[in-house]
């Protein structure tokens, strides 16, 4: 989704300056779903004030320059509106230095598997908790969906990794997993290599 988009859909939650939005993308609303480069917003805002899709005014801040507060204009959200209605989505892209580490779990010691996989159930749950701060009656219906899913996705990797990886450690430890291309049955993981000398 392109930047001016983004934009719009972030001030449809009300107005807000061009460093808000990032706080929006970078920590807030928005952190899960879409990144935005910062480098990208004001253009986007200058572009959308041309068009006339947004207003602007200046707020004076004691000791420092006047800060541009955005606004949505009955056009931009006609604009929203069109853009939602005719643009398919791009297919979701996940990215995780986690997961791909785990999913080469054989390279690695099953005491630093064990701990990649426990930092990662501690990481979810500290959003789940984060989520449990939320009030879901402040919430739009479509707030309260999303806000749902998320939790819901955020309890399932904590139940996958309580049920599953116990298992994964347990065949590091054994050596019984299939070996990577690249490497030959014969050869033994690191940790089994180093057992087997001592």
């Amino acid at each position: 989704m392109d930047a001016k988009t983004l934009c719009l859909g972030a001030l449809a939650r009300g107005p807000a300056s061009g460093y808000e939005i990032r706080k929006m993308f970078e920590e807030g609303a928005y952190a899960a779903f879409h990144p935005i480069g910062f480098g990208s917003i004001y253009p986007a805002l200058t572009a959308l004030l041309a068009e006339g899709l947004v207003a602007c005014q200046e707020e004076p801040q004691a000791g420092r320059p006047d800060k541009k507060v955005y606004t949505l204009t009955p056009e931009g959200h006609a604009a929203l509106v069109r853009s939602f209605a005719s643009n398919r989505p791009a297919v979701d892209k996940y990215k995780s230095d986690t997961l791909f580490m785990l999913s080469l779990a054989e390279v690695m010691e099953p005491d630093r598997v064990r701990r990649l996989v426990a930092d990662y159930k501690d990481l979810n749950a500290s959003e789940l908790e984060k989520m449990a701060e939320c009030d879901p009656a402040d919430m739009t219906a479509g707030q309260r969906f999303v806000f749902g899913l998320g939790k819901a996705v955020y309890s399932a990797i904590a139940t996958y990794i309580d049920n599953n990886a116990g298992a994964l450690v347990d065949s590091l430890e054994r050596g019984d997993h299939e070996p990577l291309p690249g490497r030959s049955a014969g050869e033994t993981a690191p940790h089994r290599a180093r057992k087997a000398g001592e």
